[in-house]
């Protein structure tokens, strides 16, 4: 079985930047599905590896009470990627 295509995941980018989707539920998601990937139960090509180990690590703190490691511009620039990934 096949994983997300880039759009899916492009999508969970969208929605982690517009306040749709938690960073939480963005990370949970896609660590599950690089999961299956390691233990057989789906195939995931390299771009969808890549971005979706990207997303896996979007809930990462920067320090103990602070915010996130990765700033909503750094997680723009990462759906963009995903996006011109998707038209090449």
């Amino acid at each position: 079985m096949n994983g997300p295509d880039l759009g899916e995941i492009e999508a969970w980018f969208d929605g982690v930047l517009s306040g749709r989707i938690t960073r939480d539920a963005a990370d949970r998601w896609a660590m599950r599905l690089l999961s299956d990937d390691f233990a057989g139960r789906i195939d995931l090509d390299e771009d969808q590896l890549w971005a979706l180990e990207l997303l896996g690590g979007i809930d990462l703190p920067d320090g103990p009470g602070t915010g996130f490691l990765h700033d909503d511009d750094q997680i723009r620039g990462w759906r963009d990627e995903v996006r011109a990934r998707r038209r090449l």
